[in-house]
């Protein structure tokens, strides 16, 4: 379902199904933080609650996944289905910002995240956990959710965390500051009247 030009809706609804995890995902990008997110993997769910509440995305997710195995499949799937929701939300990327960044302090961690709405997905993480685990979610799984997002939806997103203590902080600073540069990469420009490119699209190539 793409963005609905005669309601003006920013919505979508994707279901991945494979051998390993069927996902079940509807969001708006226009929302309150709203919905549920139950993927099978509690760290995970609780991040994105974060991505939902700050990006003021109303965001349903339903994850039925191989967990007995690890937690990689269901992370890395649901970052392919938001990546695909994003997309096809919004549309043709008339009248956004398109860029966005944030930096989000968590008591000990300080992290960051830039977002260009552009067409060609790239992602890097730049980040050293003091530990490999939180609860049930591998910190490695932090690059592998960007990168899923990042190329489904067409986005280049540059992230860090600069500085921390406390792995739980580190990695929930990251997912908020990721919410608020999406948010504001998403957010509507009254001064944008069409797509905001040189090139008057934003896909493969352009700048």
């Amino acid at each position: 379902m793409n963005a609905d030009a005669a309601t003006d809706k920013r919505c979508a609804e994707v279901e991945r199904r494979t051998r390993e995890t069927h996902v079940r995902l509807a969001l708006d990008l226009d929302g309150s933080g709203a919905g549920e997110r139950s993927t099978g993997v509690g760290f995970f769910d609780h991040m994105l609650d974060a991505v939902a509440r700050h990006g003021k995305i109303d965001l349903d997710v339903r994850v039925d996944g191989d967990i007995a195995t690890g937690p990689h499949h269901t992370v890395e799937d649901t970052g392919l289905a938001l990546g695909r929701a994003l997309d096809r939300a919004l549309g043709d990327r008339h009248g956004i910002c398109r860029f966005g960044e944030a930096r989000v302090a968590m008591d000990d961690a300080l992290a960051w995240c830039v977002i260009d709405i552009s067409g060609r997905p790239y992602a890097r993480l730049d980040a050293v956990f003091p530990r490999q685990q939180v609860a049930d979610f591998e910190v490695e799984l932090c690059a592998e959710f960007l990168r899923a997002v990042a190329s489904t939806a067409g986005l280049t997103v540059h992230a860090g965390v600069e500085r921390g203590d406390n792995a739980h902080h580190m990695v929930e600073a990251l997912f908020k500051a990721f919410a608020l540069a999406l948010r504001r990469a998403c957010a509507r420009d009254p001064l944008e009247h069409g797509v905001p490119s040189t090139k008057g699209a934003l896909g493969e190539a352009q700048t």
